[in-house]
């Protein structure tokens, strides 16, 4: 470590101000879509491996503040996604009555949601999107989120962002009421098994 050396601090003092970022780009429905993408290429990505118990995934969530972690194994492939309503919903409780396990060693691929029950929109595809293109697919399938793939130069598919109605509401400065039907990757499970 001989080759650096040590920064000047200054000790602080009067009227010190902590930096407040500005705040989220309003965005109108003719928008780019791009623009309320959530570029995952730019961004740290909360992952979660899946024989983590969900009660550690609650609290990473909680730490990470947000409301859902992609699941993958040690070489990064994508197994599923699991969100704060998979761990605080119903799915826990039919998992525990089905296994007669406790709460505490329900693991997170027991209730993710698996990759073969995710959709993606093509990157392509969200290039040529405004942001009503969005709203108008998220409220089609009843969703808070979808996800955004790509592929690189082998040709191999990876997740490079995710679109959340949260997010959308706060950009275009209004709510946006889904039509009533499953909201969450739980409960797109939840209707897809039980037909």
């Amino acid at each position: 470590m001989t080759e650096y050396h040590v920064l000047p601090a200054q000790r602080l003092s009067g009227a010190v101000y902590v930096f407040k970022p500005a705040p989220a780009k309003r965005v109108t429905l003719e928008s780019p879509a791009i623009e309320i993408m959530t570029d995952l290429r730019h961004s740290h990505v909360a992952t979660i491996d899946p024989k983590a118990n969900i009660e550690l995934a609650n609290v990473y969530m909680k730490q990470r503040g947000v409301r859902s972690l992609f699941v993958h194994n040690g070489n990064r492939m994508l197994q599923g996604v699991i969100t704060a309503t998979d761990i605080l919903g119903e799915k826990p409780m039919r998992f525990n009555q089905d296994r007669h396990i406790k709460h505490s060693e329900i693991l997170v691929s027991d209730i993710m949601t698996p990759l073969k029950n995710l959709e993606a929109i093509s990157i392509d595809e969200v290039r040529r999107a405004k942001v009503g293109h969005i709203i108008a697919t998220l409220r089609d399938a009843g969703r808070q989120h979808t996800l955004v793939l790509d592929r690189n130069s082998e040709g191999s598919a990876f997740i490079c962002g995710i679109f959340s109605l949260t997010q959308i509401e706060k950009q275009l400065g209004q709510a946006i009421p889904l039509t009533e039907v499953a909201k969450t990757f739980a409960e797109i499970e939840a209707t897809v098994v039980s037909h």
